[in-house]
């Protein structure tokens, strides 16, 4: 997924290095009840796994049919009210057809009142990052890097179907994100993300039914993980980043949600942001090892080993407790 973004000139907050520079944001002192609907790493750990053992998510591959049946059919299971697959033919930058479909599970549908979860759910399919010359054709199994989103969201989902929100959720799972050219940096933005791009085009909404803000998740279950507010949601959405990062610290979450505005990242909020909804992306992007992604990004290592219960559950509850928190306006 992604690069670091080096194209800010539509931002306005303050300049700071997308190589580990930091701004310090104040937290939002708002009194907090911790939502009594309680997430469970455990489940979202299984749906982590679940996905991983189908193999790299490629599309087209087998992988990723069985993976789309399995959200689907998660979806059902967990009461969502409608169920949406958008199928779409995309042409990566290599010039190759790809067969996608982001999938919308929507809950409450009839209100107008509105959040949307998203995380994308294909597969990198080379492992160009890694240190191995002789690896980096190889796909990339995508743990961290796709199913740790998907896995807290299909998480949510159980919530939702047994405790249900006052406002609607839509829950997204796009497709195509993750096979963008690496190497192009700033001029190869639309390269990624290709699904979305699709989406926002086509979304399900009315100009009265558009969601009151979006949350991203993406690379959510990496060991010892760390979350700053990402630079591009700081100036797309800061009243976001400062909701989920409050909830986040009365939850006890401090460790892993840190305070400080970090670099930049080109990734599906960008395009959900442009379409008019305000959306936030909760995404590891300082690593203390490489000042962006984890050491494991776009390497045949992106497994299970490195996924952490912990992690998920900060996560997820975080996100929980933010949606619990909305109150319907109708």
């Amino acid at each position: 997924m992604k690069c670091i973004h080096f194209v800010l000139a539509l931002m306005s907050i303050a300049a700071i290095s997308c190589n580990g520079g930091s701004a310090k944001t104040q937290v939002m002192k708002e009194r907090h009840t911790v939502s009594q609907a309680k997430f469970c790493a455990d489940s979202a750990y299984n749906y982590v796994k679940s996905q991983v053992d189908f193999g790299p998510r490629i599309p087209g591959s087998d992988g990723h049919k069985s993976c789309k049946e399995y959200i689907v059919n998660q979806l059902a299971r967990f009461g969502a009210d409608t169920i949406i697959e958008q199928n779409l033919t995309a042409t990566n930058y290599l010039g190759t057809d790809m067969p996608l479909t982001n999938i919308m599970g929507r809950y409450n549908p009839e209100s107008d009142d509105r959040i949307l979860l998203i995380a994308h759910w294909d597969t990198r399919p080379w492992a160009d990052a890694d240190k191995d010359v002789n690896k980096r054709m190889l796909p990339v199994p995508g743990a961290n890097d796709g199913a740790s989103g998907v896995g807290v969201l299909l998480e949510l989902a159980r919530m939702f179907n047994e405790k249900a929100p006052e406002v609607g959720v839509d829950l997204l799972f796009v497709d195509g994100e993750d096979s963008g050219n690496s190497s192009g940096w700033g001029s190869s933005e639309e390269t990624w993300c290709l699904g979305t791009q699709h989406w926002v085009k086509h979304m399900p909404y009315t100009p009265e039914s558009m969601p009151r803000y979006g949350i991203l998740l993406d690379m959510v279950g990496g060991v010892d993980a760390r979350f700053y507010r990402e630079y591009l949601s700081q100036g797309f959405a800061e009243r976001i980043n400062d909701k989920v990062w409050s909830h986040a610290s009365a939850a006890g979450f401090d460790k892993f949600f840190l305070n400080e505005v970090r670099g930049g990242i080109t990734d599906d909020h960008i395009f959900i942001n442009r379409a008019g909804i305000p959306c936030i992306d909760i995404i590891e992007c300082s690593h203390p090892a490489t000042g962006s992604f984890s050491p494991v990004w776009h390497t045949v290592s992106d497994d299970m080993n490195h996924i952490d219960r912990a992690t998920l559950n900060a996560v997820g509850q975080t996100v929980a407790n933010t949606v619990y928190s909305e109150k319907s306006s109708k």
